[in-house]
């Protein structure tokens, strides 16, 4: 196993790469330049807990000549850690009213969309349990009142969904989805309008569903058949 990388890995990246690796993998190698989470054969392994936009490079020269696998975790229940404040005060922990969900990878997927129909890619959303550990900082952070994130915890994994063909994005829509607004999309799956919005934008880009015109001023969709078949 390579240290590469592993000093300043956080928690929650740690303990998912343990649970994905198995016993044969190769860890934190390097290929290409770049230094790859987990080697599977002829898989490469990325496990990514935060924004898209800074691996977007990194994954556009790796697919050009590598099978790439992107992990990414959502919290589906999680629990919020808030260290103790001053002396004498107790660290508490209570559960958050937030669910996640698995539409929720497109907020982060805005930032390489092509890639859900390149044939070297693949994604793999982990619906987990998490714990979120915050710490005060009085200068830090005004709109959490000065608690900010110090790290996350993996508490258990509920849930893993992969996508690997335009089928698997297809699943995410309605079924029997005709034309469609982004509107019309949220309303279906119960998601906020923008997040519906970035949804439609990811999956068009992956030629999943097309544009066919306006309604109103917004922007008319309908699934991509091909050979009388619905991606």
């Amino acid at each position: 196993m390579s240290s590469i990388g592993v000093l300043n890995e956080k928690p929650l990246h740690a303990s998912l790469k343990n649970w994905v690796a198995q016993p044969e993998d190769q860890v934190e190698v390097k290929v290409d330049g770049f230094v790859i989470d987990i080697v599977q054969e002829d898989l490469l392994v990325e496990i990514q807990t935060g924004s898209f936009a800074s691996i977007k490079s990194k994954l556009d020269k790796l697919v050009r000549s590598h099978r790439v696998q992107l992990i990414y975790p959502i919290a589906q229940e999680k629990w919020i850690v808030k260290l103790a404040k001053d002396e004498g005060d107790e660290t508490t922990r209570r559960k958050s009213p937030k669910r996640g969900r698995v539409e929720e990878l497109f907020r982060e997927m805005v930032s390489f969309p092509h890639l859900l129909a390149h044939p070297n890619f693949s994604l793999t959303v982990l619906m987990t349990k998490e714990e979120e550990v915050r710490r005060y900082d009085k200068n830090k952070n005004w709109r959490r009142k000065g608690w900010r994130i110090i790290e996350r915890r993996l508490l258990e994994v509920a849930e893993q969904i992969t996508f690997g063909e335009p089928a698997d994005w297809r699943a995410l829509l309605p079924i029997g989805s005709g034309e469609f607004t982004a509107k019309d999309l949220a309303k279906a799956i119960g998601i906020s309008g923008q997040l519906a919005q970035k949804m439609a934008y990811c999956l068009r880009k992956a030629d999943v569903i097309e544009l066919v015109g306006k309604q109103g001023r917004a922007y008319l969709y309908k699934v991509i058949v091909i050979q009388d078949h619905i991606l």
